[in-house]
């Protein structure tokens, strides 16, 4: 798996015009799931994600995680975080996860992610066109893979 952390001071999702999911002070994630992820995956990002200390303390250092600041979480599919760009001008998503196999595993990130911070995290829907909007505090954006286990 593959995340973009964004931390963000707002984000939302929205679907043929219609908001699908908010969130004020927290992470957007955008989430690429390929066919070698299992729920290993799932767990050991979750468990990164939640406790990854990149926003401020009172010094302005970055100290404290998204359960110390009661932060919020959005999560998006990406499945173009596979993009192989070797060969040629237009990418290759070979490595991405079919849906029938990405589907279930977003689906336990999401929930797991609840789990972890203890309360309900925002989403886009699986595999539609969403528009997504945010402003990136800081500005903060860390990449993580699963596969390399960083």
């Amino acid at each position: 798996m593959r995340v973009i952390i964004q931390r963000v001071s707002q984000a939302k999702v929205e679907i043929e015009g219609e908001v699908a999911g908010q969130i004020g002070s927290g992470f957007a994630i955008l989430l690429g799931i390929e066919e070698a992820d299992g729920l290993d995956d799932v767990n050991w990002l979750c468990g990164k994600i939640s406790k990854m200390r990149i926003f401020g303390d009172d010094e302005g250092k970055m100290n404290r995680s998204l359960m110390d600041v009661d932060g919020e979480v959005l999560v998006i599919s990406q499945f173009t975080l596979h993009a192989s760009t070797k060969k040629g001008n237009r990418p290759s998503f070979i490595k991405s996860a079919r849906p029938d196999h990405a589907m279930p595993l977003y689906e336990a990130f999401k929930k797991e992610m609840s789990q972890q911070i203890g309360k309900s995290v925002a989403s886009g829907r699986f595999g539609a066109e969403m528009q997504v909007t945010l402003t990136n505090d800081g500005p903060v954006t860390i990449t993580m893979d699963s596969q390399n286990r960083e």
